[in-house]
């Protein structure tokens, strides 16, 4: 799977690089059908702002967000939205199936 990783408004670091690749390569169990994650990090007025785009194969990419001031957090945070939002699309296509 391809994982892409991007910075705005500042450099991305080989240490930021590490950690994002080691939490968003967790993404694959929850979702199995996943092709492609696009990490954007970017430096923002208060913090920082991260977005998780999830390439889901059949479906429409899944978004998240999320902006903390704490870039270690701020990725934490929004891995867990795109591992919720991955988890209940397993969920409805898994429910879906058996009505």
């Amino acid at each position: 799977m391809l994982i892409t990783i991007s910075a705005k408004h500042m450099e991305l670091t080989e240490a930021i690089t590490k950690y994002v690749m080691t939490k968003v390569g967790k993404l694959p169990k929850f979702f199995n059908g996943l092709q492609q994650l696009a990490v954007t990090i970017e430096r923002a007025p208060h913090g920082y702002h991260v977005e998780i785009r999830s390439d889901v194969e059949r479906h429409q990419d899944f978004v998240c967000n999320y902006q903390h001031n704490n870039l270690y957090a701020c990725v934490d945070l929004a891995v867990d939205r795109g591992a919720r939002q991955l988890a209940d699309y397993k969920d409805r296509i898994r429910h879906h199936h058996r009505s």
